[in-house]
């Protein structure tokens, strides 16, 4: 039972980020951390990019709650996210989380976000499997309705590329306004070093490294062949223990 408390502890505060950033409160969406719909288009005119990304997560007093890395990856719309989640920090996660999912094979999850399709992929690696999870409307709607307004408000450095810092006011059909901090790195075709999400509750920082501004593979955006498709996350957490057992009796 130990086991499964950790796992759901530590599945619920990486995903409890993605769905409390401050985008995603204002303007209602959902998805994997380190993504939701308003930051897409913060992207401007890149619509392909890979790259290493940090996110951190921090409380209305500034004090960091999680700290996540991850590989990123934008093609026509489309998010990759591969995330390891034995490198999540933070006083949120389980001191035993890393070591329970590492038993579970579910330590390396991928996350692939398809707008068009209203779908997303979770990808578990290790075992060889994933599931197909719905997204909302208004996700799938997003780079539609979202109007955008940038406003310069400095000139700053991040990890050595000279940006220009942009205040973004984002308004979806409804009137909904999301705002963000963005860091427009000039060497880079003004690509969006750093954005930066606050609201009353807490503070998202995404920074992004290692940055590579062309076409990843489309076949990273599929679902991988020869994966077990299961029809929700409880059936596939259910599998990985069923097989976490089983290597257990063997080893006896």
């Amino acid at each position: 039972m130990k086991c499964v408390k950790y796992v759901l502890a530590s599945l619920a505060a990486i995903f409890t980020v993605g769905a409390t950033a401050p985008v995603q409160a204002q303007v209602p969406a959902a998805g994997p951390p380190g993504w939701n719909a308003a930051m897409t288009k913060l992207f401007g005119d890149i619509k392909a990019f890979t790259a290493k990304a940090e996110m951190h997560a921090l409380d209305k007093t500034g004090k960091e709650t999680i700290t996540l890395l991850m590989g990123f990856a934008l093609l026509d719309g489309n998010v990759r996210l591969d995330i390891d989640m034995a490198q999540m920090k933070g006083p949120q996660v389980p001191a035993s989380a890393a070591a329970q999912l590492k038993q579970l094979s579910m330590d390396r999850m991928v996350a692939v976000v398809m707008p068009a399709k209203k779908s997303m992929y979770l990808i578990y690696p290790g075992l060889q499997a994933y599931v197909d999870m719905p997204l909302p409307e208004e996700v799938a709607l997003a780079d539609k309705d979202y109007k955008i307004a940038k406003t310069k408000i400095g000139n700053e450095a991040v990890d050595g590329h000279s940006c220009v810092k942009h205040k973004v006011v984002m308004t979806d059909a409804k009137g909904q306004k999301a705002e963000a901090i963005v860091w427009n790195a000039t060497d880079l075709k003004d690509f969006p070093l750093q954005m930066q999400m606050v609201d009353k509750e807490s503070t998202v920082v995404m920074r992004y490294k290692e940055i590579q501004i062309a076409k990843p593979d489309a076949k990273q955006f599929v679902a991988p062949a020869g994966y077990m498709k299961h029809a929700d996350m409880s059936q596939l957490m259910m599998a990985a223990m069923q097989k976490q057992m089983g290597s257990q009796g063997k080893k006896k």
